[in-house]
């Protein structure tokens, strides 16, 4: 970002709260004192994707963690510790696994699921390149190769990948032990996990999957 983009962000942001004390005078002392929001929203990078401006919600609303084609790893300690936090220390009640249409990071794992087909039908022996993006998106690829998507159009072959992937990662969530133990304790807070996709082209939200319990 340049010098002007940087600027044009910080006037922004100043005509932003001048005009919430205009509307709201007590709104930032009010923030500041805390917060408690009842979502937690697990999304992607994608600068296309902001949740509160997908779902015009304000400041304190949701609570956020965003990465790289919105991926829940069990081993991953920074998700795990928003989702801890998120659950048992903020109070959320809906956690939201929120994939795109048209993700780059889906997109990435289905070329490289082709690129290793193609090295394996050849007998290269070619591999990707090992970086923390491809060591990220590994489990992503590998879901890819165990798709059928012989039958797909490229633009319906990414659409299915996107979708399986929420659909996995909502299953990772099912299995991390701040859900099972909320799940577990008849005394813990209610909590849901749902699996949502945005599509870019309608600026709408759709509902895959949603869980309370155990499958």
């Amino acid at each position: 970002m340049s010098q002007k983009s940087t600027e044009l962000l910080l006037n922004a942001n100043q005509q932003w709260a001048q005009s919430v004390i205009q509307d709201r005078p007590e709104f930032f002392a009010q923030s500041a004192t805390g917060q408690s929001p009842k979502i937690l929203w697990i999304g992607c990078s994608d600068s296309r994707v902001p949740e509160s401006v997908i779902t015009a919600s304000k400041p304190g609303d949701i609570f956020v963690h965003r990465n790289i084609a919105n991926q829940f790893h069990l081993h991953d300690d920074s998700a795990l510790s928003v989702l801890t936090y998120a659950v048992k220390a903020v109070g959320v009640e809906h956690v939201v696994l929120v994939g795109h249409t048209n993700c780059g990071g889906a997109a990435a794992c289905l070329q490289a699921a082709k690129d290793a087909d193609a090295a394996a039908s050849t007998g290269t022996g070619a591999s990707q390149p090992d970086t923390p993006l491809t060591r990220w998106l590994n489990p992503l690829t590998k879901l890819v190769q165990s798709l059928d998507l012989s039958a797909c159009s490229a633009s319906e072959a990414l659409n299915k990948v996107v979708e399986a992937n929420i659909i996995m990662q909502v299953d990772n969530l099912c299995k991390a032990e701040p859900i099972t133990a909320a799940w577990a304790d008849p005394q813990a807070k209610q909590v849901t996990v749902h699996g949502w996709v945005y599509d870019l082209a309608e600026g709408r939200i759709k509902e895959l999957v949603s869980r309370d319990a155990p499958v």
